[in-house]
């Protein structure tokens, strides 16, 4: 940066070289230049602002892509449900057992082609996050999952239905070994 003094007005007169018009011009000069400066690096702030919203909205466009149909598949899941129990509770007609089937199977291949994924849970550890406990029961396995009593479900990563299971406990036989037990007068 250079730093100009401020001459005396005799000096003016006496040496040619140097005229106050000069000096002001180039003061005008910098001006300008610091201003195109300023300019020009909000100018390049502005563009990454919009670059990163640009990012952002079609993140976000995706993601509402992804989550669009959960209502709808969240009406199909009954639908599910019942056949996987006509399925369970099958007659001695083969034909309407293949055909219940094959039907259950179609309606779970849609669904998992719109991103439906069924949660594991029996013989998984319990989660809260995943599963909820309807049931427990006495065990050898604690906190293991023994039946699923109804399928829990992710769409595209989020869960849109808890499994509801039975757990089991471990016996504890500190508490349960003096219960039922005649001999035993507290």
């Amino acid at each position: 940066m250079i730093i100009y003094k401020v001459l005396p007005k005799y000096l003016y007169t006496s040496c040619p070289n140097y005229s106050f018009v000069d000096l002001k011009s180039t003061e005008l000069k910098m001006k300008k230049a610091k201003k195109q400066d300023e300019l020009e690096e909000s100018l390049q702030r502005l563009q990454a602002e919009f670059e990163n919203f640009k990012k952002r909205t079609e993140k976000e466009k995706r993601d509402f892509q992804g989550f669009a149909n959960e209502n709808l598949i969240g009406e199909l899941l009954p639908l599910l449900d019942n056949f996987e129990l006509a399925l369970k509770s099958t007659s001695n007609d083969a034909e309407f057992t293949s055909g219940m089937k094959l039907i259950s199977n179609q309606l779970a291949q849609i669904l998992e082609n719109k991103g439906l994924k069924p949660i594991k849970a029996l013989g998984q550890s319990f989660d809260p996050y995943l599963h909820e406990a309807l049931l427990t029961e006495v065990s050898d396995k604690d906190n293991i999952i023994l039946e699923e009593m109804q399928k829990g479900y992710t769409l595209n990563g989020k869960l849109i239905r808890h499994s509801m299971v039975k757990v089991g406990k471990k016996n504890d036989n500190k508490t349960n070994s003096n219960e039922g037990d005649p001999g035993n007068s507290n």
